[in-house]
C-alpha cells in the first residue's frame, strides 16, 4: 500500500508563499508521475503541477510563474513552492501519484489565501 503524506498548508496573505510538501512511503521512482492537485469549494478537483520521474514539469496555467514543483528522490519527497499567492488559490491540495495501472492520494492540506 502506498501512502502520501501532504504538509504545509496554512492561512497566508495575498502575495505571501507557501512551500507543500508530500512525503511518500515508498520509493517515488515506482511512479510514472506525482503532482499536486486542488479543489476549492463546488469545483471539481483540478490539476496544478506534475513532475515526471525523468523530471519534466507541467503547470496549469493559472499558476506558471509562480508555482514550482520539485523531487527529492533521497527524500521521497515531492514539494510545491507556491509564491504570489492569490485568494483564488485557496483550496485543498491533494498529493497524487501515479504508477501503470494505478493512481494514488494524499488526505489533502488546506490553504487560505486571506487578508
Amino acid at each position: 500500500q502506498v501512502q502520501l503524506v501532504e504538509s504545509g498548508g496554512g492561512l497566508v496573505q495575498p502575495g505571501g508563499s507557501l512551500r507543500l510538501s508530500c512525503a511518500a512511503s515508498r520509493n517515488i521512482f515506482e511512479f510514472f508521475a506525482m503532482g499536486w492537485f486542488r479543489q476549492a469549494p463546488g469545483n471539481q478537483r483540478q490539476a496544478v503541477a506534475v513532475i515526471t520521474n525523468g523530471g519534466t514539469t507541467n503547470y496549469a496555467d493559472s499558476v506558471k510563474g509562480r508555482f514550482t514543483i520539485s523531487r527529492d528522490n533521497a527524500k521521497n519527497t515531492v514539494y510545491l513552492q507556491m509564491n504570489s499567492l492569490k485568494p483564488e488559490d485557496t483550496a485543498v491540495y491533494y498529493c497524487n501519484a501515479v504508477r501503470l495501472g494505478d493512481r494514488f492520494w494524499g488526505q489533502g492540506t488546506q490553504v487560505t489565501v486571506s487578508s
